[in-house]
């Protein structure tokens, strides 16, 4: 009895996704196309991993409506951008801007890469050819 009644009780907690109570609707199919490539190059700030278009976070529901709602404030898409950047930072961007504080994460790999390259580079050569780890005696210190 008491069993039933606790698992009658926790059925309504279980987690449900966020839906979204309102569908977006848009005024045309300009709007609609420059709304889906903005979300698309935005990060959700709470999945870290997915875009505005693909995440089911409230948060993400949130943001939607909020850059639908700066698009039709008639702000440019660069306007837009700042504007998040300016609220939750250059994570919320999937390609961030090249600055001097992004330089390490644009370029960062191809240093990584030159330097793997150059101390492979190094440990051949110190290693030589094997015709030279094997050099051929002298024949005249050689009696016959």
């Amino acid at each position: 009895m008491t069993i039933a009644l606790s698992l009658s009780v926790s059925a309504p907690l279980t987690a449900q996704p966020a839906n979204d109570p309102a569908p977006l609707s848009f005024t045309s199919d300009a709007e609609e196309r420059r709304f889906h490539a903005m979300v698309a190059e935005l990060r959700c700030v709470m999945c870290q991993n997915q875009s505005l278009a693909d995440s089911n976070a409230q948060i993400a529901h949130d943001l939607r409506r909020e850059v639908l709602d700066l698009m039709r404030q008639g702000k440019t898409d660069a306007q837009i951008k700042d504007f998040l950047v300016a609220r939750y930072g250059e994570f919320v961007l999937y390609r961030p801007q090249v600055e001097s504080k992004t330089w390490l994460l644009w370029f960062g790999p191809a240093l990584v890469l030159l330097a793997g390259g150059f101390v492979l580079a190094r440990v051949i050569r110190a290693r030589g050819t094997p015709a030279q780890a094997q050099a051929a005696p002298n024949d005249e210190d050689q009696e016959w």
